[in-house]
């Protein structure tokens, strides 16, 4: 009597323990619940990995940002120069001399990565421009740039300065 085998899955179920095909399928669910946390886990590691890579990347590439800022306010101020020795048409070997520095400032700021830009005849876009004056126009569209005061500056395409220009308002703009 205490001697006799037990009878089967029958008792087993009887003493509280799940039948063994119930237990095989409890734990393959286990086994699949674990693996997508696991692929879940890995693609976000993944995400913050390339994440953390692309600020990185654009740390080094708008790392000069500040010391091109300084630096175009001395190209605007050579644009001056080379506008008054034109004007006063002389001194032709100071502007030949002042446009060698220009074009040398502007290659050095293409090498690192700053694109001059105009606007003039554009439609006028205040996250490319910076409206310092509104003229009344009958040739040109209203809120279209009819001069510009300085060019704006571009640093692998986001704006380093925005351009000074001049709106045109139509005549009765002004009149209101």
């Amino acid at each position: 009597m205490a001697d006799e085998p037990r009878e089967s899955a029958h008792d087993d179920a009887a003493a509280g323990e799940p039948a063994p095909d119930a237990r095989v399928q409890d734990l393959e669910r286990q086994l699949l619940e674990q693996k997508d946390r696991m692929l879940r886990a890995m693609a976000e590691a993944d995400n913050v990995r390339r994440r953390a890579q692309r600020d990185a990347e654009d740390r080094v590439r708008y790392a000069n940002e500040a010391l091109l800022r300084e630096l175009i306010p001395v190209l605007d101020n050579l644009d001056r120069a080379l506008a008054s020795a034109r004007a006063a048409g002389g001194a032709e070997s100071v502007m030949s001399g002042v446009e060698l520095i220009q074009r040398e400032l502007l290659r050095v700021l293409e090498r690192a990565g700053v694109a001059r830009y105009s606007a003039v005849g554009q439609p006028f876009d205040p996250t490319r421009h910076e409206a310092i004056a509104r003229v009344v126009s009958v040739d040109a569209a209203p809120d279209t740039v009819v001069s510009e005061t300085a060019p704006g500056y571009l640093l692998h395409g986001r704006v380093l300065r925005p351009a000074m220009v001049a709106v045109a308002a139509a005549p009765d703009e002004d009149a209101a």
